[in-house]
């Protein structure tokens, strides 16, 4: 752990003097600008702390700790819900309040602007979802979430998640221990990409596994591209992840073209790269499609969850329900009946089926809330903003806090016990601004239908086919959710117990 946190102090100062020599040359115009817009808003109050280092330090010790929200909480107690502090090498500010949240989310593109740390625009590129914005970020978001939420592709994703669970627990029972975070990643990703360019286990598919894993390592580094360093590791793996997706793209685009417009615009899309394809081709001139570079960059990009929040979605709902034994077992009953009915009917199962689970939709959304695997978005001014007051200078970052929102207790009693049966009393606030696992506006995560039926698949053939003892084991929260231990269980069959 010593040498990350070094790590981390090089990151906040090499940041900082990138920052304070940019700052310099411009400060005089930036203060005036904010004298003159203070006359309707004021700064947030706060501290910027240690000179070029700000307060990244407490920031990043904070996430090491089992309330890694202390430093908002902390800063909250004595500035107020939206406040100003210097993390990571920038002057930021920091909104704990709900609406605030809700305005910076939904204002975007013409006034907000993704802003994240330099590694993670260097390893995603021009094309990145990140550097997408205003109408061509609107249209690809509708694409995407209009396919995810189709009847047919339901109906598909939902046999197919079922094979891959299946697959997957049927070898468990051979295993003297196994890794639920590692277990999970290794169906939730076959899953997404099988949905994303129609890639199913193979050879090819190893490649892209193995390549993404390494990949996805460089999403939070220093932003050195010297041989060696991790980001230079990073990018090559992402270049070689290009062209094996360039590859299928360019194949598909060709049989496309060789079958014709009526063929093509009258089928059902198999994949998102169908989707995205698409998109243009064949109607008025008028509409252009969308570039292949384009096309591709972003079906990688939606690699992620497949790789990183999904899987540590389950692996967390399996450790709150180990340490609450009767919200497993009131989970358990429900998920037996309905494997009861479906087997006394002979019926497949639907997406519907396993949405109705209410007690296990209410484990979802209590897993989500307290583990805050996405647990803030970052934002920056393109002009100066006033929000209830709080002046948001021109070029300043916003860092809306969904993980300080989740753990308030203004908005959920004792919100650091794990209680899915809040949202018998509060099912409501699924929807309200209180609740914002899957981020909000128009950045929305498109695939959150899909990732809450994938939890759901999950949950179910669990607890209808296993029963397990989970090692102990503690939540790391920084850099990323995850478990230190992987966590480790045992598990039995239903019908050897």
């Amino acid at each position: 752990m010593e040498w990350f946190v070094v790590f981390w102090i090089l990151v906040g100062i090499s940041a900082g003097w990138c920052w304070y020599r940019k700052e310099k040359s411009s400060s005089s115009s930036s203060k005036n600008d904010i004298k003159m817009e203070q006359k309707s808003g004021v700064l947030p109050k706060g501290s910027f702390g240690w000179p070029l280092i700000g307060e990244t330090l407490d920031f990043i010790a904070a996430g090491y700790t089992s309330q890694p929200v202390s430093f908002m909480e902390k800063r909250r107690s004595l500035y107020g819900k939206v406040f100003k502090t210097h993390i990571l090498g920038t002057p930021i500010i920091v909104s704990t309040d709900p609406g605030v949240n809700k305005v910076v989310l939904q204002n975007h593109g013409n006034i907000f602007i993704p802003a994240y740390p330099k590694s993670i625009r260097e390893i995603f590129g021009e094309y990145s979802i990140l550097q997408t914005n205003g109408t061509l970020q609107k249209k690809v978001h509708a694409l995407i979430g209009g396919f995810l939420r189709s009847p047919q592709f339901k109906a598909r994703i939902t046999r197919d998640i079922e094979h891959h669970v299946k697959l997957a627990m049927a070898s468990w029972k051979d295993l003297p221990v196994l890794l639920i975070q590692e277990e999970t990643q290794k169906f939730t990703f076959k899953v997404l990409v099988k949905a994303l360019i129609s890639l199913d286990p193979s050879d090819d598919f190893d490649f892209l596994k193995r390549e993404f894993d390494e990949f996805i390592k460089g999403l939070i580094c220093l932003p050195i591209k010297l041989p060696g360093t991790r980001l230079y590791k990073s990018l090559k793996a992402k270049e070689r992840i290009l062209k094996l997706v360039k590859t299928i793209v360019e194949q598909r685009k060709l049989g496309m073209e060789k079958s014709g417009d009526h063929e093509h615009q009258n089928s059902i899309p198999n994949d998102a790269v169908d989707v995205l394809l698409r998109d243009g081709y064949g109607e008025q001139s008028d509409k252009q499609s969308l570039s292949l570079d384009f096309i591709i960059s972003h079906i990688i990009e939606l690699m992620i969850p497949g790789e990183e929040t999904v899987p540590m979605s389950m692996t967390l709902a399996v450790k709150f329900l180990s340490d609450c034994p009767v919200a497993l077992e009131q989970l358990t009953e429900e998920n037996m009946k309905l494997k009861r009915q479906k087997t006394d009917s002979g019926d497949d199962y639907c997406w519907t089926d396993y949405m109705s689970l209410q007690f296990t939709q209410n484990v979802i959304n209590e897993t989500l809330r307290v583990a805050n695997i996405i647990n803030a978005v970052w934002r920056k001014a393109l002009k100066d903003v006033e929000i209830e007051g709080i002046l948001i200078p021109k070029g300043w970052c916003v860092l809306a806090s969904f993980s300080s929102v989740h753990m308030d207790e203004e908005n959920y009693e004792n919100p650091y016990e794990f209680d899915p049966w809040r949202w018998e009393k509060t099912g409501a606030s699924v929807k309200n601004n209180c609740f914002t696992p899957f981020g909000g506006g128009q950045r929305l995560c498109p695939g959150l239908e899909l990732s809450r039926l994938e939890i759901s698949v999950f949950l179910h053939h669990l607890v209808t086919t296993y029963r397990w003892d989970a090692e102990k084991d503690d939540i790391i929260y920084f850099p990323t959710v995850k478990l230190k231990k992987k966590l480790p269980i045992r598990v039995t069959s239903i019908g050897n117990s």
